[in-house]
């Protein structure tokens, strides 16, 4: 939803064949923030059947949102997720078996997004560094692997997670600002990017050495109409 990042955005509903795909936000990660919110809806709704669920409002918040929030998210297109606190959404969505959920959701087909915390989630493993020291947070697990965000704007980022790789945290994927991961089941379909050095990188550890090796990103700016040609409703982690 950041500006200079909305290829990404149309990159998730080129995904989805419906002409006003339902969108569910899950603002959860910020304490349902507002202005998080407003920037959804401002994002989205032009577009979109576009609701939120809010955790942490007596009011459970959007638009078309009953009061069965199972029932209500497993009738979306997609359910995006935003970034912030994942050790602090982790431990909401399991208080109100939203994990559940969202895992109801992933059988079904409903295509599952979102940038930093709403990447981090479907993993394994994840490196957290949102408050202290960076740490091992287990995901919900959607994804086989580890996860790393931020890759290039903070550096010590990196170096931890390669710390953590070597130290036996499961193989995975990074990604810089700027650059997504398309997931199609638990296979990478594609990487895909919107600036012009954000990538993307598989990071795993072999006799002892931590290997890191770049992977090839499309270029949304320059080549979107090949980028969009296929629209599978699976994961989208950036």
């Amino acid at each position: 939803m950041d500006k200079g990042n909305s290829p990404l955005d149309d990159y998730v509903l080129s995904l989805v064949e419906h002409r006003r795909p339902r969108v569910c936000f899950l603002p959860t990660a910020s304490g349902d923030a507002d202005h998080y919110v407003v920037r959804f809806y401002r994002r989205f709704s032009t577009s979109c059947q576009a609701s939120h669920i809010s955790l942490f409002r007596r009011d459970q918040g959007g638009q078309g949102v009953e009061d069965d929030l199972e029932a209500h998210l497993l009738a979306q297109h997609v359910i995006y997720v935003g970034g912030g606190n994942v050790v602090s959404m982790l431990g909401v969505w399991r208080a109100h078996g939203l994990d559940k959920v969202l895992q109801a959701a992933w059988h079904k087909g409903i295509l599952l997004c979102g940038p930093s915390a709403g990447s981090l989630c479907w993993f394994r493993e994840s490196l957290s560094a949102f408050h202290g020291a960076p740490r091992r947070v287990q995901g919900l697990g959607l994804l086989p692997y580890s996860n790393c965000v931020h890759y290039d704007a903070e550096p010590e980022r990196r170096a931890e997670y390669h710390r953590f790789i070597g130290d036996g945290m499961s193989p995975g994927f990074a990604a810089d600002d700027g650059a997504a991961m398309h997931f199609c089941g638990t296979e990478l379909k594609r990487v895909v990017s919107c600036e012009e050095r954000a990538g993307a990188y598989r990071v795993c550890a072999v006799g002892g050495e931590v290997i890191e090796e770049r992977l090839e990103a499309l270029d949304l700016r320059t080549d979107a109409a090949q980028a969009l040609a296929g629209r599978p409703r699976e994961p989208i982690a950036a």
